[in-house]
């Protein structure tokens, strides 16, 4: 199967957001359509393994910042490769809340959609939140980030392949992670941020 086929399907990036006793924590999810309308209800999708998904469940409100073109590797990699688990990832930012106190990005963003959960769906790998929207802002005239935009323009390129020197491993150049062997499989997913084959580049014998 080819992975990148689905890099073809129109999608935004989103920073999603909650606060459950006190704690608040942010995701990055690509996941986040209106579904409905009078209410508004829009659905995001959210990794189970992701310390939001537990506080969603939880708190049964989130904010889904709408994150634009201005925005940097450094944002994605803060909020989608590290877990609200490890490190309190809103500790070092002066970030806007909504009424119900949930923070959102107020920069690097082209609007705010606030949302109660009315109904989830367990989807196995991920859980779907159908959310009533109960508020929405206009942040910015910049145009939003699509993913594909992400893929091409904010996600960083991996250096080209040199051939001259045997192949001893692979590094994950999202994250680090380090695969042993000369052979990458090509249904290979990094078991830290979950990235494929083509965000590694190879590790040469020295």
């Amino acid at each position: 199967m080819d992975q990148k086929a689905f890099y073809k399907l129109t999608y935004g990036v989103f920073m999603l957001a909650t606060k459950s006793c006190e704690r608040a924590n942010g995701c990055i999810t690509n996941t986040c359509i209106q579904v409905a309308s009078d209410p508004t209800r829009v659905a995001v999708a959210v990794n189970n393994g992701n310390f939001t998904c537990d506080l969603i469940k939880e708190s049964g409100m989130f904010t889904a910042t709408l994150l634009d073109q201005t925005c940097t590797f450094e944002t994605i990699k803060h909020f989608g490769f590290q877990s609200g688990r490890d490190v309190d990832k809103f500790a070092a930012m002066q970030c806007p809340l909504d009424a119900n106190g949930i923070p959102y990005l107020g920069w690097q963003a082209c609007a705010v959609i606030s949302c109660k959960v009315v109904s989830s769906q367990d989807l196995g790998t991920h859980t779907l939140f159908i959310g009533e929207v109960i508020d929405a802002k206009v942040l910015s005239d910049n145009a939003p980030l699509t993913y594909a935009d992400y893929q091409d323009h904010v996600k960083p390129k991996a250096p080209a392949k040199t051939p001259e020197k045997k192949i001893v491993g692979w590094k994950c150049t999202i994250c680090g992670y380090i695969y042993e062997g000369a052979e990458l499989p090509t249904d290979f997913s990094c078991p830290l941020c979950g990235h494929g084959p083509d965000d590694f580049e190879p590790i040469y014998e020295s």
